[in-house]
């Protein structure tokens, strides 16, 4: 409980879907991740890129760790709020890595492999060490930045052409 009425809470936003939003951008902070990639992007800086997507999940699930709670339970109550935090935060980055790669698959940099099924193999990798150990509350053998590491540079040798 948030300590206000149904009626304050629609008083400022019209509708769920506006609450729905704003819980979404709060939580996430989607937007404030692609920009912070962008630069290692356009410098074409693989483990730049990747170093920084990791650490951003990372760090963002573990100053928030509600926010994984909350995609949890809405996802498994087939909440809307879901598909909302699905299409806002995943589908956005999951896309933003997917045209990276395709850039660097066009410029040789990479093997030939399809984008979007690299980029959900990286993500996938951090996703897990987020399960690990904020889910599940698993001890790592490694420290955050040297399981980053490991999984930037085991990405970058299956992928780098």
């Amino acid at each position: 409980s948030i300590g206000a009425s149904e009626a304050t809470v629609f008083k400022h936003f019209a509708t769920k879907e506006a609450l729905y939003d704003a819980i979404i951008e709060a939580k996430t902070q989607t937007g404030q991740l692609l920009e912070a990639l962008t630069p290692a992007a356009q410098e074409k800086n693989d483990q730049s890129f990747l170093t920084s997507l990791a650490r951003w999940m990372i760090t963002r699930t573990k100053t928030d760790p509600m926010m994984m709670r909350l995609l949890f339970f809405s996802a498994l109550e087939g909440h809307a709020l879901s598909e909302r935090f699905f299409q806002s935060r995943y589908r956005s980055v999951d896309k933003f890595v997917a045209e990276y790669v395709a850039a660097r698959i066009a410029d040789g940099a990479f093997h030939a492999m399809d984008p979007m099924q690299a980029a959900l193999n990286f993500i996938g990798m951090v996703s897990h060490h987020i399960l690990l150990h904020e889910l599940f509350r698993q001890p790592s053998h490694l420290v955050t930045e040297h399981a980053v590491a490991e999984m930037v540079n085991l990405f970058l040798s299956g992928v780098q052409a």
